[in-house]
């Protein structure tokens, strides 16, 4: 069994905008050996979330531009995403909604886990997501 080896946001930051060239080309090279077979590289939704809201605060990158990049995340060999599916919905709706990332993820878990009502305040973005309703709160 190969090693599993956790990637924290900042090795794939670090790979996507080359910022810091040294330590984009470390990355390629992890990511090299997790194509090989020679290590597994894991990460998870949390990570996932830090990468677009970096990319998107700091970075200004635009929502299809972020979800292009999750996707290329998501599809890298050698890589188990937890909950790939999950976060490739929440990316698409990120970016075809123009809603907030953690918003489209907390819409796609409660549809896989059939909840179709949220308790929010912030009703006009869970108005652009299908498929779930907010709850009137009064306030």
């Amino acid at each position: 069994m190969t090693e599993r080896l956790f990637v924290d946001a900042n090795l794939f930051l670090r790979y996507l905008t080359n910022d810091v060239p040294a330590q984009a080309d470390a990355v390629e090279r992890l990511l090299l050996r997790a194509e090989a077979g020679e290590v597994t590289l894991v990460t998870n939704a949390m990570v996932i979330a830090e990468i677009v809201w970096t990319l998107e605060s700091f970075y200004e990158r635009s929502p299809d531009e972020i979800r292009d990049s999750v996707w290329a995340i998501l599809n890298t060999r050698g890589l188990d995403v937890a909950e790939r599916e999950l976060v490739g919905s929440a990316a698409d709706a990120y970016a075809e909604k123009n809603v907030d990332f953690i918003d489209a993820y907390n819409a796609e878990w409660m549809k896989q886990h059939d909840i179709t009502t949220v308790c929010t305040f912030d009703r006009r973005h869970f108005a652009r997501l299908e498929g779930v309703r907010a709850a009137d709160l009064g306030g």
